[in-house]
């Protein structure tokens, strides 16, 4: 890089060429390092207060050098020697304008030998930039996919594995339990993240997350990867057991016996890379609660309850079934919620009926009190799908009048009394309220009605800001374990909280 030239330089065309090649990075990244470790050393020649530029002909590999002067109508005084008058300007070039450039052209100089070691160090560091940058970008694009490699060494438990341009970092909890690696050891594992570090890219692997169980399918099973089977889900304890959820896009394959593969070779083969971890392969299917039933296998289910509203689920299955269905430490039907995505309860057929009675009975005797009527009556309403008063109340008429047993007369005396009761009760709330101080925002908080929140104000919780304030445990602690449960008592504090989050919202709105 000594005695620089204005002048053809092949020389400088067949470096930047083999470094391009030789790095895996684009030539024009080699010319532009190049370009500003001469600068540097241009400038350490010229004075560093200039701008000096350097430019490299792509073509011919000539170099040439120029100073840089801003057109000003006032000099800074910090940059006197980067700027120019525009009078002074003017005289070199009369159509000349304030921002624009008086370039000069410099005369080819002989670096130096210590100018030439530092542009010589320049150039290594801004390849070795770009030969970051390109890696980066290169494993960047293998995140969501499987990659091989090496183990190179182990630190504090965590596995570093070469990956041949970078290394890669199998954390110590990404390790399926009771898996021991050994320098040299060969290595699967799926990359879940990658991030920039200052020596290169570090890539982040994984081995028991449920990706890497899906990923593994696609390679085994032909038409996994062809797309005529579709993974829905997967859920996974590592090492131990996991589910996973396949459904056909073709009618005329199956999926369960494409995944198990011929005497379950392609199953076997996802089983020993996961350290025989036992899987359940399931069929997918619309209808949900067919779904259900086949994600809680091995497990018999005899009936599902879907709440959409608060995402639970409510399995019942015979009592021989019981530990199966929740599995060794909860094992079954924790993967089970992972699959759907949603909570799972399970009850015996015993503990449902012994529910759904109580229920019943509790719901029947408020029927009974409200409307005064015989408890027949109160277990036709309930069997029809009534559930409180307020839908007796506001049913159409026609409809209570089809209730067997019930004719247009008893159904208008239902709910004229029904009403009655409404009207009474709301009164008399009103009332209490006013007397015990309750303030009316908390009557708009989802899953209190006016019994709970009398109940509340007794205990001194009386305005919105005091049900927020409560942890869940106190509101059920309050209002009494059979009241709420853990869901919904959860559920109606963060009602009660949410005009805090919209208040905090609009400061920051008026602070903006």
């Amino acid at each position: 890089m000594e005695n620089i030239e204005n002048m053809p330089r092949p020389e400088i065309l067949m470096v930047a060429d083999n470094v391009a090649k030789e790095k895996s990075i684009d030539k024009d990244e080699v010319f532009e390092a190049m370009e500003i470790a001469l600068q540097k050393a241009a400038r350490t020649k010229y004075g560093t207060e200039h701008d000096i530029r350097v430019f490299i002909d792509r073509n011919t590999g000539a170099i040439s050098l120029a100073r840089y002067r801003e057109v000003v109508e006032a000099l800074d005084e910090e940059s006197e020697f980067t700027q120019i008058l525009l009078d002074d300007a003017k005289e070199l070039n009369p159509d000349i304008k304030p921002g624009e450039y008086i370039i000069d052209t410099l005369p080819p100089i002989d670096f130096g030998r210590v100018a030439a070691q530092t542009a010589k160090q320049v150039i290594m560091q801004k390849v070795r930039e770009a030969e970051r940058n390109r890696q980066y970008e290169e494993y960047k694009e293998k995140i969501g996919s499987i990659v091989n490699g090496t183990v190179k060494r182990i630190e504090f438990g965590n596995v570093i594995v070469d990956m041949g341009k970078a290394e890669a970092l199998l954390r110590r909890d990404e390790i399926i339990p009771r898996e021991k690696f050994k320098n040299g050891d060969r290595i699967r594992a799926y990359v879940i993240d990658v991030r920039r570090e200052v020596k290169g890219p570090q890539v982040f692997l994984s081995r028991t997350c449920p990706e890497f169980m899906s990923a593994l399918f696609t390679q085994e099973v032909p038409e996994i990867y062809d797309g005529l089977i579709t993974i829905v889900g997967a859920a996974r304890d590592p090492g131990s057991k996991a589910k996973i959820a396949v459904k056909a896009n073709d009618m005329t394959v199956d999926p369960v016996g494409a995944c198990v593969g011929l005497r379950g070779i392609r199953v076997q083969a996802v089983v020993a890379e996961l350290q025989g971890e036992k899987i359940d392969i399931i069929p997918y299917s619309e209808d949900r609660a067919q779904f259900i039933v086949s994600a809680m296998a091995p497990a018999e289910v005899t009936k599902v309850v879907i709440d959409e509203e608060n995402n639970r689920i409510e399995t019942v299955v015979p009592k021989e079934q019981f530990s199966m269905a929740i599995g060794r430490r909860g094992q079954n039907v924790r993967l089970a919620s992972q699959l759907l995505g949603c909570d799972i309860d399970v009850l015996t057929e015993e503990d449902e009926r012994e529910r759904r009675a109580n229920e019943n009975k509790i719901r029947s005797q408020r029927f009974m009190d409200a409307l005064d009527v015989d408890e027949m009556i109160a277990h036709l309403l309930i069997a029809e799908g009534f559930s409180n008063i307020e839908e007796v109340a506001g049913v159409e008429l026609s409809e209570l009048a089809e209730i067997e047993g019930f004719d247009d007369d008893i159904a208008s005396e239902l709910q004229q009394r029904a009403k009655e009761y409404i009207e009474k009760r709301d009164a008399e709330f009103a009332e209490k309220s006013k007397t015990l101080g309750i303030d009316e925002t908390i009557q708009s908080v989802t899953g209190l009605d006016q019994d709970l929140i009398l109940v509340l104000a007794e205990n001194g919780v009386k305005t919105l800001d005091d049900v927020a304030d409560l942890a869940t445990d106190e509101l059920i602690e309050i209002l009494g374990e059979d009241s709420l449960s853990i869901d919904e008592a959860n559920k109606v504090i963060m009602a009660a909280r949410q005009h805090w989050f919209e208040n905090e919202g609009q400061n920051l709105d008026e602070q903006n």
